[in-house]
């Protein structure tokens, strides 16, 4: 009967540990037994129910604990818990409160549920009291915003969150941070539980074309090819990588677009304009670029090979009149050079040759290696500056590099790629996010060039900047984002908000594009506001929560509580609890924590790493250390010996 290796509780990093094949006697190790997706999308809003099922094929009580990733769009609305016949409807609390209710319920010998957030993209679930033969659903709803880029829109459902390196800064004991120390099965090791996704698009015009990057499924259409049914093809669902579906409507232009829900309280309304096409450029201007570059343990393998041909394109197509530099960091880091150098042909060929030598190993240390290239000096006054990340975001220090980005950005922007199956994207996200820049996701080889040259494009030529929104006679308030940053990416521009009495008046949104000035209006009053727009509610607030959690950490706590107690929604301080009023353990129960499958193509290498300098580094100086010793000894004894 497999069983959990025992973390250690003085570990201070937080490590992740591999689930360990033993005997436990009667307890059920591997709780979970399915997770299905059922997504519905609707024009530009999808609708998510995940069940996930666990039973206890065991004779002793078990209480599981499992640690799932979502969107990091996802505003979680909603959870029931469902034995047998009955149904449990979950409420929203306090973390502390949830958290407390939950443990008493659990000491009682009560079935409980309690899903609580981690990250915006990182939840856990706990099921207390699972008796000998029970089988509980708990069923999650989400709902979340799905924005086209160069007319494609795309669905992300993660399946597994990837092994995170903590280091000396992270907190140990903050609750936020527990689900680092987290078990995992070896790398190529088939999923433990069962997983399936089916999706419903309703798309209101002609699907012109819909594919999946990275699951092999089957498509139905229907309605003159408006509606769309997606399923899992046979043998391809595992739950080991991320879920991504890709489709592109008829027609290159999306028309602006205003959506309006009238609430009991509050109205709120969603805003997209689509920006203008993007200029050709006969006149580009010199760039500085510095590329962070993560050769980590997690890295070793298939995503540093990514990483490597990523940085051979991205590197070998500068332009004569640019400069570049490259840092690469793990436990530690090493430069290039200690100044950005002349993108000539020998100084490229030195970067890719001193990129390729990397391997992959140690530790994760993101935000020293983003202080050290922040600190490095600028070229020249009058060049300007990207940086740009690239890695698969196993950290766990995200608000602080958020932070760090935001206060030192100065004239700089910063860009990210992340390079694997399952990467952390509210890292990469809230990098980009944080330095006015745009995310990139490189599922695989055969994307690099394409994400490569979609990154030239953005640097060398935004869509549209200074942009501006104004409302002529149109009653609003509490409008996301507060400040709309120049577009990189051919994507609409979103605008949140609430609005009072009858729609009526204008809305107006302005810029610079590359041919001039870029002016869209929309009349609200032209348009019907809707009760089966009851999402954007939650939108709403899930768009002030993450602006909240990611400039303010803790700081936006109060306003955050506030709003997750208000519209309903998970957030880092308001949590789902659910329990059965009925005492049914009478014996109590044992802690079994799920274990998780290591993330398709991240190597063993991601597990185990220790906090402080390279790996090697402390066992070469020892060896260093007892050769000498025996040296000195030897040379006493052949002194001795001659004497």
């Amino acid at each position: 009967m497999p069983r959990f290796a025992a973390a250690d509780d003085t570990d201070k990093s937080l490590s992740p540990y591999f689930f360990v094949e033993g005997a436990a006697p009667g307890v059920e190790a591997l709780p979970l037994e399915s997770t299905k997706a059922d997504v519905r999308i609707t024009g530009v809003i999808a609708d998510v129910t995940v069940r996930q099922m666990y039973r206890n094929d065991g004779d002793r009580t078990i209480s599981a604990r499992y640690v799932f990733p979502a969107s990091t769009r996802a505003a979680v609305y909603g959870m029931k818990m469902k034995i047998g016949q009955r149904v449990i409807d979950a409420k929203i609390k306090e973390r502390e409160e949830a958290r407390k209710e939950y443990e008493e319920a659990k000491a009682a010998g009560k079935t409980a549920s309690l899903l609580e957030q981690d990250r915006p993209n990182v939840f856990s679930m706990n099921v207390s009291n699972i008796l000998p033969k029970d089988r509980i659903e708990v069923e999650l709803h989400y709902t979340e915003l799905l924005v086209p880029t160069d007319g494609i829109y795309e669905l992300v459902y993660p399946t597994v969150v990837g092994p995170r390196y903590a280091s000396e800064t992270v907190d140990t004991k903050a609750a936020t941070n527990r689900f680092m120390n987290t078990a995992y099965t070896h790398a190529g090791a088939t999923p433990n539980y069962a997983f399936d996704i089916n999706v419903q698009v309703a798309a209101g015009m002609k699907i012109q074309a819909l594919d999946s990057p990275s699951h092999a499924i089957k498509t139905t259409f229907g309605m003159a090819n408006t509606t769309a049914n997606v399923a899992l093809d046979n043998g391809a669902a595992t739950g080991n990588k991320d879920f991504v579906l890709r489709y592109r409507l008829a027609g290159d232009n999306i028309t602006p677009g205003l959506l309006m829900f009238p609430g009991s309280k509050e109205n709120f309304f969603l805003m997209m304009v689509q920006p203008p096409h993007r200029p050709a450029l006969e006149m580009i201007p010199p760039r500085e670029y510095v590329f962070i570059i993560d050769v980590s343990g997690s890295m070793n393998g298939f995503p540093l090979d990514t990483t490597k041909a990523l940085m051979r394109d991205l590197l070998g197509r500068l332009r004569p009149t640019d400069r570049f530099n490259v840092l690469l960091f793990s436990g530690g880091s090493s430069l290039f050079s200690e100044k950005s150098v002349d993108a000539d042909k020998d100084k490229i060929a030195d970067a890719i040759a001193f990129i390729d030598r990397e391997q992959g190993g140690g530790g994760t240390e993101l935000l020293p290696a983003m202080q050290r290239a922040m600190q490095l000096p600028r070229v020249a006054k009058d060049i300007s500056r990207s940086f740009v990340v690239v890695t698969d975001g196993y950290i766990g220090e995200e608000t602080a590099m958020f932070e760090h980005i935001r206060n030192h950005l100065g004239e700089a922007n910063v860009f990210s790629f992340g390079i694997g199956s399952s990467v952390n994207r509210h890292l990469t996200d809230g990098i980009a996010r944080a330095g006015q820049g745009e995310p990139f996701v490189i599922l695989d080889q055969k994307q690099a060039a394409v994400s490569a040259k979609k990154f030239r494009e953005y640097v060398e030529s935004p869509v549209l900047t200074q942009v501006k929104v104004s409302f002529d006679g149109f009653d609003t308030y509490d409008v996301q984002p507060k400040v709309l940053p120049d577009v990189f990416a051919n994507r609409p521009v979103v605008v949140f908000g609430k609005y009072k009495g009858t729609p009526s008046g204008k809305i107006t949104l302005t810029g610079v594009s590359g041919k001039g000035r870029f002016v869209s209006t929309i009349e609200p009053g032209k348009v019907t506001p809707d009760a089966a727009n009851s999402a954007l509610s939650y939108l709403w607030a899930r768009a002030r929560i993450s602006e909240l959690t990611d400039f303010f950490g803790d700081g936006g706590k109060k306003e955050v509580v506030k709003l997750g107690l208000q519209y309903n929604l998970l957030t880092q301080f308001t949590s789902f609890i659910a329990v059965e009023q009925i005492v049914r353990a009478t014996d109590g129960s044992t802690d079994v924590n799920q274990p998780l499958p290591m993330p398709a193509g991240v190597s063993d290498l991601s597990v185990g790493m220790e906090v402080g300098p390279e790996p090697g580094l402390p066992i070469l100086l020892a060896i260093i250390g007892i050769g000498l010793v025996l040296w000195t000894r030897r040379s006493r004894l052949a002194k001795r010996s001659a004497a």
